[in-house]
């Protein structure tokens, strides 16, 4: 069984709804396979991360950067998932009240040095989610965890 962890960290209202869409669209049921497991970015291991097949990163863009929780759970990962995590697929789903260019280009450069693959585009929400913009975090959930389904 193919295991997809979502780090996220979660500090607002709209985080939730965001996390919640993302959740129900990886853990649909037509999704055969896949284990979902949920960290919050305080809390995830560098275990956590080698164990799992892909992920999906959460968080809300403070100051034009990605949460300093996510950027903890990589600092405290980054060498010891390098090698052993290349080519895994992730996806990317932020809040932002203003500016999100920064907290995408930290995700990219991370996400580049440890040589992942982006497998879906991100998903970046502004304000209260609308019906639209939850989907389309369901959808991100969903498309990740399917690219982990067994063949």
């Amino acid at each position: 069984m193919s295991r997809l962890l979502i780090i996220h960290h979660t500090p607002s209202p709209h985080c939730q709804a965001m996390f919640e869409a993302v959740v129900s669209g990886a853990t649909d049921p037509e999704i055969e396979g896949v284990e979902v497991v949920r960290r919050a970015a305080l809390t995830v291991s560098p275990a956590d991360m080698l164990e799992a097949d892909g992920y999906i990163l959460g968080t809300p863009a403070n100051l034009g950067y990605i949460s300093g929780a996510l950027k903890h759970a990589f600092d405290g990962a980054y060498y010891q998932i390098l090698d052993s995590t290349r080519g895994r697929p992730f996806g990317l789903y932020l809040h932002s009240n203003e500016g999100s260019e920064g907290a995408e280009r930290a995700v990219d450069s991370i996400t580049a040095g440890l040589g992942w693959s982006k497998a879906a585009e991100y998903v970046v929400i502004s304000g209260k989610p609308v019906k639209d913009e939850l989907q389309a975090c369901w959808e991100l959930g969903a498309t990740v965890a399917a690219s982990l389904m067994d063949d």
